[in-house]
């Protein structure tokens, strides 16, 4: 097995400690080459991932999240399931004030396809809207 490979197999999604928790602020990733594998064709899927979240005491490690996004490229799932999963493990995670996940998937079969999940912690507005 190459070591690139490896270390995609090896690796698990990560927090670091958030040194600014008394702040509401957003952090947006924008991952442009995910992929998954359609379960009925085994065709691949391509989309681009966005996720937008305010942190509360943690923060994910940027090298784990790429690593753990190249982890579906083999993996069989409908783009529902790849979003509603990529935000569930973030949200288990990092237990964040809030949390969007959308995945932009290419056009397949002349349908183009949006999914967006979100997760807000009890009593605080999803999306990062005022609390007032």
């Amino acid at each position: 097995m190459k070591y690139g490979a490896k270390m995609i197999a090896e690796s698990t999604l990560e927090a670091v400690v958030n040194d600014n928790p008394q702040r509401d602020y957003e952090i947006d990733f924008t991952i442009p080459e995910f992929t998954c594998l359609c379960p009925e064709s085994n065709f691949p899927d391509f989309a681009t991932i966005r996720i937008r979240y305010i942190p509360d005491q943690k923060l994910v490690e940027l090298k784990s999240l790429k690593l753990y996004i190249n982890k579906f490229r083999d993996q069989e799932m409908f783009h529902e399931t790849a979003v509603n999963r990529i935000l569930d493990d973030l949200v288990a995670l990092l237990d964040p004030r809030s949390m969007e996940v959308v995945g932009d998937f290419n056009v397949r079969g002349n349908i183009k396809t949006v999914v967006t999940a979100r997760h807000a912690q009890p009593g605080y507005p999803p999306n990062g809207a005022s609390r007032n």
